[in-house]
């Protein structure tokens, strides 16, 4: 089957609504099987407008993911059957109520083996609605913390990417092995500005044969 016939057929299973074949494309592409669960799990959320329900669903679910030793047990766990997960699943999407749409996916995860990816697929469906707000993500990676001035400097620097009804979602964090400089990721662009960058390039033209 193409991979165009996979993704509708993805959507149907997700999706609560008769006119389930037809896509919502959402705003930003994401990429990766992970990707795939969201781009479906955004078109079948589009057509019920449970895009705010289902984000909130599964903000609760990773942060209890985390939190939840018995919760990571359960998904993690190759021993339980597929299908006693997704009975277990069904059970507590039922009983905390979450979307029909959020219920969908923990099912369909569970029956086809994929819970590990359910933390990806939450990222890649948070990425989306970032974009739906008109939020373009971004982040940076620095050897040090960035003090407020400087993070105010980069925040004005970073908006020359930005449409006029965007706004920026900056990411900062802190990775020591860049020794200096930044590495910069905002929306699909991506800039190595790093010191470790830089010497692995010298390295590499120093150590190839001549």
């Amino acid at each position: 089957m193409a991979a165009s016939g996979k993704f509708t057929v993805l959507v149907r299973q997700l999706s609560t609504s008769s006119a389930a074949a037809q896509l919502v494309k959402p705003p930003v592409q994401v990429f990766g099987l992970e990707g795939r669960y969201a781009c479906a799990l955004y078109s079948a959320a589009s057509k019920t407008k449970a895009l705010d329900a289902v984000e909130k669903d599964l903000k609760g679910l990773q942060n209890q993911m985390r939190s939840d030793p018995k919760m990571r047990d359960l998904l993690r766990d190759p021993t339980t059957k597929r299908n006693v997960k997704a009975a277990a699943l069904k059970d507590v999407a039922a009983k905390v109520k979450y979307n029909a749409a959020t219920g969908n996916l923990l099912t369909l995860l569970a029956e086809n083996g994929r819970l590990g990816r359910l933390d990806g697929i939450i990222n890649a469906f948070s990425l989306i609605m970032a974009a739906e707000r008109g939020e373009v993500v971004c982040e940076v990676k620095t050897a040090k913390p960035l003090d407020d001035g400087q993070r105010k400097q980069l925040e004005n620097a970073l908006k020359a990417f930005l449409k006029p009804n965007q706004t920026i979602q900056l990411t900062a964090k802190v990775d020591p092995a860049l020794i200096g400089g930044m590495v910069v990721s905002i929306g699909d662009k991506y800039v190595d500005m790093s010191v470790a960058s830089k010497i692995k390039k010298y390295t590499d033209i120093i150590t190839s044969p001549v």
